[in-house]
């Protein structure tokens, strides 16, 4: 008989007897006043055998999220949808490659501007990250929002609910695809909510408390630089250090590095299929934080009996991207479980 290490077991079973507090109390921190979706959904636009169609909905009361889905124009009936969500400074439309590749595969594929980017930032595209910037550090200022990561989280559930009402798509094959920030928001995403049925997080699974306690927060923080030294300004911080970065994140996305950091969150998608693909060398995912991460995502799967639906994908010699034969791989594995 094949037996768990006891070590394995061990975090398995204490991943088991946390899981439910844990999804539970981030969907308590999410919550929000639920508004319709009221969705408003354009004409189809036909390019190249494809049919784009742009679409918005109310995420909350004062929030309308622009989106773009793209699939065959010859396709029929319940489709399979891959959500795609976009990185830091980036928009839904960055995503049209790979959102075209994924419709000539079947699916009908998804995407949407995160809080602060693409058409929800004043400045549209050419604002890049910059009010998503400002509005991070307004929340360490006055505790309201949470645009670092859980806003777009939340506006991800609300997705779902909108795409549970279209009728070319099967609610019960829906899976999603992140980059860098959009990978983090992902598996937050699917951790929280099972409707997301298969999981591909790119670039974006790291342990925020090891990098804190490391002194391997840099890079994660540069994504965000303008804000974090306003912060340490505000505070009389000269030299930021592991112990500020707690602080930090405490105001703007509070248990990121703590309950809700990715070693407590990614067990959570089991036993749903989750490839995690990051570069070896990237100093935004420091791979002892990332193995940290699949250790317990390991445990969770194995004591399921579904060790083959969890992957790490480590792309050798890699810094922070996705290589070309990556997202052939995370193409295969939306093909292998959702089955279009």
């Amino acid at each position: 008989m094949n037996r768990l290490p006891l070590a394995v077991l061990t975090l398995a079973l204490a991943c088991a007897a946390h899981a439910a507090d844990t999804r539970a109390a981030f969907l308590k921190l999410l919550d929000r006043p639920l508004v319709p979706v009221a969705a408003e959904v354009g004409a189809p636009a036909a390019k190249g055998g494809l049919a784009e169609i742009a679409f918005s909905f109310s995420s909350e009361a004062t929030q309308r999220v622009p989106g773009l889905l793209i699939k065959s124009d010859t396709a029929t009936g319940r489709r399979p949808a891959v959500i795609v969500l976009h990185g830091t400074g980036a928009n839904k439309e960055s995503q049209r490659t790979l959102m075209a590749e994924l419709a000539r595969d079947g699916f009908v594929a998804v995407a949407i501007d995160g809080r602060h980017h693409g058409a929800r930032a004043q400045g549209g595209s050419a604002a890049k990250s910059k009010e998503y910037v400002e509005a991070i550090l307004r929340t360490f200022r006055t505790g309201k929002g949470l645009p670092f990561f859980y806003d777009t989280a939340w506006d991800v559930l609300r997705l779902l609910d909108y795409l549970e009402t279209r009728e070319d798509i099967d609610p019960r094959r829906i899976g999603a695809i992140g980059f860098s920030k959009g990978g983090i928001e992902l598996y937050l995403a699917a951790a929280a909510d099972p409707r997301i049925a298969v999981a591909v997080p790119c670039i974006g699974v790291q342990s925020f408390r090891w990098a804190a306690e490391n002194n391997s927060w840099q890079s994660r923080i540069g994504t965000v630089q303008a804000a974090f030294d306003a912060a340490a300004k505000d505070r009389g911080v000269s030299k930021p250090d592991g112990d500020f970065v707690h602080h930090f994140y405490a105001l703007v996305a509070p248990g990121l590095d703590r309950e809700f950091d990715c070693p407590a969150m990614l067990p959570l998608i089991a036993p749903r299929p989750l490839l995690a693909i990051n570069g070896e060398i990237d100093p935004r995912t420091p791979m002892p934080g990332l193995q940290l991460c699949a250790d317990a995502a390991r445990a969770a799967y194995r004591a399921a009996g579904a060790d083959e639906k969890f992957v790490l994908h480590v792309q050798p010699k890699t810094a922070h991207k996705v290589n070309p034969e990556s997202l052939v791989l995370a193409r295969d594995w939306f093909k292998r479980w959702l089955k279009p």
